[in-house]
């Protein structure tokens, strides 16, 4: 298979500047690792974010992305769980090396996952970081950036373990949400409680929802409708938004001596803080070290999963133009809280992209 010594990358040129397109070097994989031609890249609120603040990102022009789907086009020393020609999605990361928003990037073979038969290249790439940052939140270590220390239910006795518990999911629509909805589901919880806007209360009924609360209440009144629906002890709550109001209805709702998941750092006043309640901004990267195994484990995983049903991709919309349509997708994002991926697909040198939400 022909591979070239160049490729198209999108560029961030400086801290808080603007989106270019230029030529950027083809990496080639190292031992345990794969190259991979990058078909579709997805979208994420953080990729806007990381534009604005300038957070992540220390060395510029810089390559974002955290989401591709492509085909293994060449191999690093001691692969054997993949060949070329394979059909592949996995999570990029915050360097230039790593990042998808180009026509080929490298990945560890270890934390990559063949596309079930049943899943486009395209849904494929609305996968990775949103499910990451779920289980991760629910599964991880109980540590600052962990999570709840659950067990994941497609390890050895996790199917189903929590039945009978509630959850409380915030932003349910959200990309991070959708897929923290069924990992909550496939543990066994219920009822899996999750503010949401009321168009999108089927779409998350679908996945795993058994009551919907319509996100533009008011704290107080989240907090009475949570009330109204379970009275049994909020042992784990899931805040996939985590802005002010948020945060605010979610610390009040989760038990003492519970836990609750941030994809934000906590706004939780210092006078309302309370020692038996656990408030922990996860970070949803199986590529950190402290993250690694559950990564894995993930990975061994998730094509299984999807093939089987157990859980479904986010719905896609495509966009018209490629590398140059993601700038324009994250405003669009940025705008819209409902909004969760853009992903573009890119058929050799131009892109086609789409935006899930």
């Amino acid at each position: 298979m022909s591979i070239p010594t160049e490729q198209k990358a999108l560029f961030l040129k400086e801290k808080q500047g603007d989106y270019t397109i230029g030529p950027y070097v083809v990496d080639q994989p190292g031992p345990g690792e794969v190259l991979v031609r990058v078909e579709s890249t997805a979208l994420n609120p953080v990729d806007w974010k990381i534009q604005a603040t300038g957070y992540f990102v220390n060395q510029y022009p810089a390559i974002l992305g955290s989401d591709a789907a492509g085909v293994v086009v060449a191999l690093g020393e001691g692969v054997t769980k993949f060949a070329v020609g394979d059909k592949i999605f996995h999570q990029g990361f915050f360097t230039n090396r790593l990042g998808t928003f180009k026509q080929y990037t490298v990945i560890p073979a270890e934390i990559a996952a063949k596309i079930p038969d049943n899943l486009t290249i395209d849904q494929a790439a609305t996968i990775p970081l949103g499910i990451a940052t779920g289980a991760i939140g629910l599964y991880a270590h109980g540590w600052e950036r962990g999570g709840a220390e659950l067990t994941p239910p497609w390890q050895t006795g996790g199917s189903g373990k929590y039945t009978g518990q509630p959850i409380v999911i915030f932003g349910g629509s959200s990309s991070v949400g959708q897929y923290t909805i069924q990992l909550a589901r496939l543990s066994g919880f219920s009822p899996i409680i999750t503010t949401v806007s009321p168009h999108n209360n089927d779409l998350v009924k679908a996945l795993g929802a058994t009551h919907t609360i319509d996100r533009r209440l008011s704290p107080s009144e989240i907090v009475a409708e949570v009330k109204k629906i379970t009275t049994a002890p909020l042992q784990v709550v899931y805040d996939a938004i985590s802005l002010g109001p948020t945060q605010e209805a979610a610390y009040e709702i989760v038990a003492p001596g519970g836990t609750l998941i941030l994809v934000l750092p906590s706004l939780i006043p210092k006078e309302k803080a309370t020692p038996d309640k656990k408030v922990i901004t996860t970070y949803g990267t199986v590529h950190a070290p402290e993250h690694k195994a559950l990564g894995v484990s993930l990975y061994q995983n998730l094509t299984q999963l999807f093939a089987s049903g157990d859980i479904k991709p986010n719905p896609v919309e495509i966009l018209p133009d490629g590398l140059a349509s993601i700038p324009e997708g994250l405003e669009r994002m940025k705008k819209d809280l409902d909004a969760s991926i853009c992903a573009a697909k890119n058929p050799q040198t131009s892109r086609n992209g789409q935006y899930n939400h």
